[in-house]
């Protein structure tokens, strides 16, 4: 399998199916918002997006399986699977804050060998494949360099659902607040992880995040020399639907701080 230029094309469906996303938000109506539980939207956009990338990844890999967030189809390949968000950052695109983006993986064997983010309305393609380094629009990145909680910026997501962990959550922001340089809260978890990646943030957690929100954006933080984690410093970020993702100089210390909250 040549991955590089796997990687080539996943990255012209990305944008072709951005292209669409973008067109779309110039006149979305608030009317075609669906809901699919308490604060989890959703509206024809994802789904025509998903159709789109489902059917172009397709001819990539005949008989892979998809993993999607909207399941306009989901199936197990026998070695090979996609793993895509046509659209996270939903509820950005539907108040019309334009952050939100296109997350492609593919796994082999269940392991990761490509990552696509595509943040659309900035046109920035984060990307990485098993061989290679992580880019962003052909540039190589790598994650930051700091070494001191103190002297980092974070990125986060606040629970909108399931609120059960909503009282720790809120304890432990009240200290990451006070040892850091400010944390972000953007609203696409796959964008997060793509400015970690390219050392705009230097860590990055959530919960209740799924493999469609996190499976790229978490390769491409590896490939770029960071650490992707739970929040017990564990590799199982996917099961236990917990995400901290860093630059891998200040894991201890974010840790440290997490297990007060998070048993």
């Amino acid at each position: 399998m040549n991955y590089e230029l796997l990687c080539t094309k996943v990255i012209a469906i990305a944008r072709l199916t951005g292209n669409f996303i973008r067109k779309e938000s110039m006149n979305f109506d608030v009317k075609n918002i669906e809901f699919k539980g308490l604060n989890d939207l959703v509206s024809y956009v994802d789904k025509k997006a998903e159709e789109q990338l489902v059917y172009n990844l397709s001819k990539l890999i005949p008989g892979a399986g998809f993993i999607t967030e909207e399941e306009t189809v989901n199936s197990k390949g026998e070695s090979f699977d996609w793993i895509i968000d046509p659209l996270d950052g939903t509820t950005n695109f539907i108040h019309g804050i334009p952050t939100y983006s296109i997350s492609i993986a593919l796994y082999e064997n269940n392991v990761p060998v490509l990552g696509v983010v595509y943040e659309i309305n900035r046109a920035e393609m984060f990307y990485s494949y098993k061989g290679g380094a992580a880019y962003l629009n052909n540039k190589e990145i790598r994650v930051s360099g700091r070494d001191r909680l103190s002297d980092c910026l974070l990125a986060t997501g606040f629970p909108y659902y399931e609120f059960e962990k909503q009282e720790a959550y809120m304890r432990l922001f009240s200290e990451m607040m006070r040892r850091c340089h400010g944390l972000r809260r953007i609203g696409s978890a796959a964008v997060d992880l793509a400015y970690v990646a390219c050392g705009r943030f230097d860590a990055f957690f959530e919960y209740n995040l799924n493999a469609y929100d996190v499976a790229g954006g978490a390769y491409i933080v590896q490939q770029a020399g960071g650490n992707i984690l739970n929040f017990s410093g564990g590799e199982e970020f996917i099961q236990k639907r917990e995400i901290l993702a860093t630059n891998a100089l200040v894991n201890e210390e974010i840790l440290q701080t997490m297990k007060k909250y998070f048993k």
